[in-house]
Order: structure tokens, then sequence, then C-alpha cells
């Protein structure tokens, strides 16, 4: 059999009919416009049930700025950072237990976890709270010694229930992020004649930070929700605040979306700084930074503005 290679190949062979031309057909999803009319409807349903409730909303602005739940607002801020110090502090000192070669210390860290992660905050501020029905005074010897309800502030109350309770937490995320770390960095920097301690601050610290930095962010926030518990133990925060305010000019529920409120305006600035923070940490791990919201800004608006320069 033979082949007439003039007419398959070289210059004067005739090209092969240009290949058709794909019509692509979007699939269709039903589904998604389904979904998304039956959750309208059900916003539209909530909406409409709050709209017909009787409910005095002109109540919310005029005491958004009250003074009283301004210094409700303070209090529950002073109470979260104050909270969040006692708990990183003692988390750190618990990890570094937790993972020592000692089983006394390890031992201890363990069981203190074990107890406080085990127990719920609310009972152990009631605890606190109540044991001067256990011990009548507090004496440290020539240093201190006072009834124990003068001693036992509310103050006190909440920054032992709330920062004990959050060190448990902040041992397990601070161990999590030192074991991290490579062991092989460990021995290095020992081998290099380092002490544990300037090991731990130099090496194995700043690289766990990015582990670590994510959920205590997260731990802050949660921290500062869990506040609201301490109203239990008579401490004039936002929730406390809001709800004398509610009881005294009967409009408790419009008090409560007062505080909530509050609580969604702090949390989000929270949000914020959690984000640049984790920004900062994470420069050694990835090859480009993740946009920030002004950058995300930027690159929405000014293309849509040298478009229009452009078509001018």
């Amino acid at each position: 059999m033979t082949v007439d290679v003039s007419k398959t190949d070289g210059p004067g062979a005739t090209p092969p009919a240009g290949a058709e031309a794909i019509k692509a057909i979007p699939v269709r999803h039903p589904g998604r416009y389904v979904s998304a009319a039956v959750a309208l409807a059900l916003l539209g349903a909530v909406v409409y049930a709050f709209a017909q409730g009787k409910i005095n909303w002109g109540a919310i602005p005029e005491y958004f700025f009250d003074g009283r739940i301004l210094d409700g607002v303070w209090n529950t801020l002073l109470l979260t950072v104050l909270s969040m110090v006692i708990g990183i502090a003692g988390g750190i000192l618990l990890a570094v237990m937790r993972l020592s070669k000692n089983p006394v210390t390890s031992s201890i860290a363990w069981f203190y976890i074990w107890f406080f992660r085990g127990t719920p905050v609310l009972v152990q501020l009631f605890v606190w709270f109540n044991l001067g029905l256990v011990f009548e005074y507090i004496n440290l010897g020539p240093v201190y010694k006072d009834y124990w309800s003068s001693f036992m502030t509310p103050l006190l109350t909440a920054l032992l229930g709330l920062g004990l309770n959050e060190a448990a937490y902040m041992a397990e995320i601070c161990r999590a992020g030192l074991l991290s770390v490579d062991e092989g960095q460990t021995e290095a920097s020992h081998a290099l004649g380092m002490s544990h301690t300037k090991t731990l601050r130099r090496i194995v610290v700043p690289q766990a930070m990015r582990v670590i930095v994510p959920p205590t962010g997260n731990e802050v926030i949660n921290m500062l929700k869990t506040t609201s518990l301490v109203s239990a133990v008579q401490f004039a925060e936002l929730f406390q605040e809001a709800k004398d305010i509610g009881q005294n000019s009967g409009s408790p529920v419009e008090m409560y979306f007062l505080a909530a409120a509050w609580y969604l305006i702090m949390t989000s600035i929270l949000s914020v700084g959690q984000y640049y923070i984790e920004r900062h940490y994470a420069r050694g791990s990835l090859r480009s930074l993740p946009p920030t919201p002004m950058q995300r800004l930027k690159s929405a608006v000014l293309p849509t503005r040298r478009a229009k320069g452009v078509t001018a």
C-alpha cells in the first residue's frame, strides 16, 4: 500500500479543517436558588416577628452611651485584659512544667489542668466568692491579715475565677506551640552552648508563636464574652449594668440587645487586631503575606478607576 506524501505533507499540503469551537453550557444548580429563597424567607419571618413584637427600640439608642453602660464596657475590657494576663502567664508556666522531665512538677501541672478544665467557670466563681464561709480570716503572717469577706472583693473573685481557669487552657495551647518546633533546633542550640532558658527565649518561643497566636486570639474573644458570668458575683461589668438598667427602666429585653451590640463591637475590634498579629507572626512561614483590609479595598477600587481612565 502506497501513500501519496505530497498530499499529506509539505508546503503545498492542504491544511486540516479547523476544530469546531466547543460551546460550554454552564451546569445548572437549582438547589442553590431554592436554598437561597428558603434562607431569605426565614430571615424575613424573623425580622417580621421582631417588628411585630412589643419591643421599645428607641430605648437602645437612648441608653447606648449612658454612663453606667460605658462604665460596664470599661470594666469588661479591664477584666478581659487582666484575666488574660494571668491566664497567659500561668499557661506558659504550666506548659513548661508539663514538658519538664521532673515527674513532680509535671504531675502538678497535669493535675491543675485536669481540675480547672474539668469544672465549669461559674462553679469556680462561686467557690472563690463563698470561701468566706470556710475561712473567716485570711492570714499571710506579718504581711497581711484581714477578714475573708473584705479581702475577696468582686473584682478579685472575677480575676481568680477567670484567670486561673484560662491558665489551664493556655497551658495546652502553649504546650502545643512548643511541641510544634523541631526538636533538632533545641539540640543544635544546646550544642552551641546555649542554656535551656536562652534556647526557649530565642529559638523555640519565636517559632512557636505562629502556632500559639491564633488560638490565643480566640481565647481573648471568648474571655470577653465569658466576663458576663461574673455578674453572678456582683461585679459591675457590661451585662450586670445592662440588666440593672433594664430592671429599673422596664425594658429588660431592650437592654439585653444593647449589651449584645456592645459585645459585637468589642469582639469585632479584637478580631481585627488578631488578624494583624497573626499576619505579623506569619512572615517567616509564607512566601507572601495575606493582604490587609486596606489593601483589599485598594485592589477592589483602583482597577475600576484605571478602567474608567482608559475608556475616557
